[in-house]
């Protein structure tokens, strides 16, 4: 838990092609055609769903819960959008766990649709996440972890610079089952030593 709030504005991200931001109630019919649409190809890589995860009223507890999380420094979900087409969503990215202290750290979570992959989205999002987690909310350490088949995400995590530091054993609970990761990180080469007050 950041020690801090560092920022009482929610972000807007831009880059290229993309605007990465937090959902609001309007954006909720979005959210449920992004994951209906994607349903079979992101279940196998996420944790499983719960019974009303589909449903209008869930996500109107969850963007509820995201904003809190955010003003008390725990984490920072955003979606993504195609700045050409503002009102339809394309991916998730996440910085969860945020913490401070000795450690100042996030893990970094993402996810794309199957429509939009091999186009370099997930990329050009990541780079943009990653230098806000850096020069803006100063953190020293991002981490991500993939699971060993997932190819196109270990890709990503290469070029956006992260290194692999090992393998953690039934890691994840994801689709049900328990599953080995490969564990990645990102060191901030600028980070700054925080004044307190």
């Amino acid at each position: 838990m950041l020690t801090k709030t560092p920022l009482t504005k929610t972000p807007r991200l831009t880059s290229a092609r993309l605007i990465l931001r937090m959902g609001k109630p309007a954006d909720i019919p979005a959210i449920l055609d992004y994951y209906e649409i994607n349903r079979q190809f992101l279940e196998p890589f996420e944790p499983q769903r719960p019974a009303d995860f589909y449903t209008a009223s869930f996500w109107h507890s969850i963007l509820e819960m995201r904003q809190q999380d955010f003003y008390e420094g725990h984490s920072i979900k955003l979606f993504i959008f195609e700045q050409a087409h503002p009102t339809a969503i394309i991916g998730t990215l996440n910085l969860n766990s945020i913490v401070l202290g000795a450690f100042h750290g996030a893990n970094l979570g993402y996810g794309l649709s199957a429509q939009k992959q091999g186009q370099g989205y997930m990329t050009e999002a990541g780079a943009r996440i990653v230098t806000y987690a850096f020069d803006v909310l100063n953190l020293h350490r991002l981490m991500a972890a993939y699971m060993p088949h997932n190819h196109r995400s270990a890709n990503v995590l290469k070029r956006l610079g992260f290194q692999i530091e090992g393998l953690a054993k039934d890691y994840l609970c994801i689709d049900g089952q328990w599953q080995d990761h490969v564990m990645t990180s990102l060191i901030n080469p600028n980070w700054q030593t925080p004044e307190f007050s």
